[in-house]
This record gives C-alpha cells, structure tokens and sequence, in this order.
C-alpha cells in the first residue's frame, strides 16, 4: 500500500522534522514545527506587517480613538482629513486632537473677499462712516447682551468672564426662528456649532462627508465662519468681528459652499 503523504517537514534545516500539523509564519510565509513556529525560534528576516488596531465586539467593529489617553470608541469611523487617524467626536476637530497637520489660517477666498467689500462700500461711503458703523454696532451688542444674560441657554459652569453670548439664528427648517444662548470664548467654531445643534436639537451630519454641513455664518457677510477659528479671534477680528451681544446664523451648507447668499432671510442687518 502506498505512503500517504501527510504534513510538512520544518525549513529548518537542523530540524526538519515533518510536523503532520504545520505553522505557517504571517511574515515570510514558511512552513514549521512547533518548535521553530515563533518569528524568534525561526529568525524571521521579514518585518510584520502592521494593521490598525479595531476592537470587535460580537459582530460589530467598533474604532477606538488615536488620542492620547482617551479610552472613547465610535461604531463609524471618523477619520480627520488631514492626519488620516481615528478620532471619537470628542476630538473630532483638529484644535481637539492637536493634529500634527494644523493648517495655518489660509486667506479668504477672493469671492468672499468681493463680497465683504461690496457690502461695506454699499453701507459706507468712507472710513469714518465705516467706524461710526462699527461703533454703533458694538453699542447696539452691548444693549443687546444685558437683555440676552438674561435668558440665554448654556453651560452654567462656564466662568463669567469667559461666556460669549449670542441671539443665534436658526436653519430655515427649523420650528424656532432664533435662540439666546451663551458659549466659551475659547471654544473653536466647530464646538460652538456642536453645541448649539445640541442646545436647539438640530441635526448635526457634520461627521458624514457626503451630507450638508450645520455651518456657523458671520450675521453681515454671510461668510461660513472656519470651523478652527476660535471665538476670541472672531472677537478681535480688525475689518468684520463678531459681537458679544451680537447675532450668528446656523444653517446647513453644502461642502463647496463659503456662505450664504442673503443674510436678510434670517436677520436684517442695520
């Protein structure tokens, strides 16, 4: 009766022992005892290849967070577009996760730019007409703040001197047309605007990179506001800043959009 020819014989050449059970090594591929299975035993001279790191519960695949310490999971992944990791919602943003990549502030785009000027030539016929604006706009926020510190949704842990206050203007499908509420000025604008969608119960896609954007919008301009910028820096903004007091706008944008066309649909400006 012929020999069946059952198992392999160990590529170890003082060995060769015929294992009818053989291991084969992930890197290079050969066969070996269970001696001689381990990339040590073998003296593997082929690197391992390295997988991203995926928890599997059940049948489900959950992406744990690249952040420093942060033990959070999503069961989608949310991958930041520029360092190309994994991050919770928590620390989605670059600000958040202290991306390796930040991107300095690039200039404005030159249709928005166009925009801008168009509205403060249309509104002001000469530099001391734009700073008699300016002032009456910063007067007019300051009336406005006493009346919005009065009823304004937010973190009540939030210390006094840093609580920035906004009457913030709804999306248009929205049941509300606007909300008082108040944020940290050291927050960027992609926590505010997480925020407010949590404190007015919006639908906030903007994790998705297919679906409309919830954008935060200047209240004169209509510029979508950079999702990096903090509110201090909007604050102190030289030519069109923002106003404790003052108004924004939410609304959903498409990803190619800088801002909305007709900010009079929401607030008319003064």
């Amino acid at each position: 009766m012929a020999e069946l020819d059952i198992g392999k014989h160990c590529l170890i050449d003082s060995c060769n022992q015929k294992d009818f059970l053989p291991f084969v090594c992930d890197s290079c591929s050969g066969v070996f005892c269970l001696e001689h299975r381990s990339r040590e035993a073998h003296s593997c001279s082929v690197e391992p290849v390295k997988r991203e790191s995926q928890t599997v519960v059940g049948s489900s695949t959950s992406y744990p967070c690249s952040f420093e310490d942060c033990k959070g999971k999503e069961l989608l992944p949310v991958i930041c577009p520029q360092c190309e990791k994994h991050f919770c919602l928590a620390h989605r943003h670059q600000d958040d996760h202290k991306c390796e990549k930040l991107e300095v502030q690039k200039p404005r785009m030159a249709a928005t730019k166009e925009l801008v000027q168009k509205i403060v030539e249309s509104k002001d016929g000469s530099k001391s007409k734009g700073r008699r604006g300016a002032k009456n706009s910063a007067t007019a926020a300051k009336v406005a703040l006493m009346k919005l510190k009065l009823h304004a949704a937010g973190d009540k842990g939030l210390p006094q001197t840093e609580r920035t206050y906004f009457q913030v203007y709804l999306p248009k499908e929205s049941k509300n047309s606007s909300q008082s509420m108040f944020f940290c000025s050291k927050w960027s604008v992609g926590k505010v605007v997480d925020y407010a969608a949590s404190l007015a119960s919006l639908k906030n896609n903007n994790n998705v990179l297919t679906a409309k954007k919830l954008r935060l919008c200047h209240p004169q301009t209509g510029e979508a506001l950079r999702m990096d910028d903090t509110l201090l820096s909007l604050l102190a903004h030289p030519d069109t800043p923002l106003y404790n007091g003052g108004n924004v706008i939410l609304e959903y944008l498409d990803n190619e959009s800088t801002g909305l066309e007709d900010v009079s649909d929401y607030v008319t400006v003064t």
